[in-house]
């Protein structure tokens, strides 16, 4: 169900989220930021709402060496409080020099960026606030990313945004290699995993056992036309949707294909560089 009031609602609460949660949202957007990198996106400004204590400007930082300025708002003040507290000593100057500020989603001050990130908020809304948020972010943007937890229903919520963001005109940037109806809808999610090493303390915090835990997550971005038009210089060969099975002489994939399909791609031994590549590819990468 929706919240009602800030899921943050005191300091213990946040400093707890901070110790549980931050480590593997910052995996997971790391994950989703990089692979946006790699295509070529390069804002000079992030705006990041509902953002907390600024796990997604940390991504962000890691990801875009473009980046100039970075604002995160949010609610909750003690969220805010130690976002700065945590970017004050950060080896970025751009972290270092970050904005958190206080406002309530609808009353958002005037401000545009580059990159608007949505990151883990859609859930505490009802449908209506919803919506009127990634509209808010597309006003906003000149490119959005929303991400959310790994689930039939965070993936659920990821399609409305996907849907919404076409019929606004956007283009597509990620992960989706095509931009008609998702092909697992009835069937299956769509979701991505992130590896989280965890410190001792970490583990002592989640009374876990592994070093690691993956933070699975689903997600989407968006981009104006003109935006994202030098982003497709390179054809999108697919996305991989689950762990490949790497085999002796094959690596086989479940791959969602550019023409809005999803299935079976494999490379063999014989495609040389091509399958060297395989092997080395992951769940959530683009197909080699």
């Amino acid at each position: 169900a929706p919240a009602t009031a800030p899921i943050l609602a005191s300091q213990v609460h946040v400093a707890a989220y901070a110790a549980f949660r931050m480590p593997a949202t910052h995996a997971a957007l790391s994950r989703v930021l990089g692979d946006l990198a790699e295509r070529g996106l390069a804002p000079r400004s992030l705006l990041d709402l509902g953002g907390g204590t600024g796990a997604a400007a940390w991504a962000a930082a890691g990801a875009f060496s473009s980046l100039e300025s970075v604002t995160v708002l949010d609610q909750v003040e003690d969220a805010l409080a130690l976002g700065r507290d945590l970017v004050r000593q950060a080896p970025s100057e751009v972290l270092a020099g970050a904005t958190f500020a206080r406002a309530v989603a609808g009353e958002w001050p005037q401000q545009q960026a580059d990159l608007v990130t949505v990151s883990y908020v859609l859930s505490e809304l009802d449908e209506r606030a919803q919506e009127a948020l990634v509209a808010d972010a597309m006003q906003r943007g000149r490119s959005v990313v929303v991400a959310e937890p790994g689930t039939p229903d965070g993936y659920a919520r990821v399609l409305r945004v996907r849907s919404a963001m076409l019929a606004a005109g956007w283009t597509i940037i990620g992960p989706c290699p095509h931009a008609d109806e998702c092909p697992l809808v009835g069937s299956d999610w769509c979701h991505f995993a992130a590896r989280v090493n965890r410190s001792a303390e970490h583990r002592r915090l989640k009374g876990a056992e592994l070093s690691y835990e993956d933070e699975k997550f689903s997600w989407v971005a968006a981009a104006r036309p003109e935006v994202a038009e030098p982003l497709a210089v390179q054809p999108h060969s697919g996305r991989i949707l689950r762990h490949p099975l790497k085999r002796k002489g094959f690596v086989e994939f479940h791959v969602c294909r550019p023409d809005g399909t999803a299935g079976r791609e494999v490379v063999s031994k014989k495609a040389g560089e091509r399958y060297r590549a395989a092997r080395d590819a992951e769940w959530g990468d683009t197909l080699p």
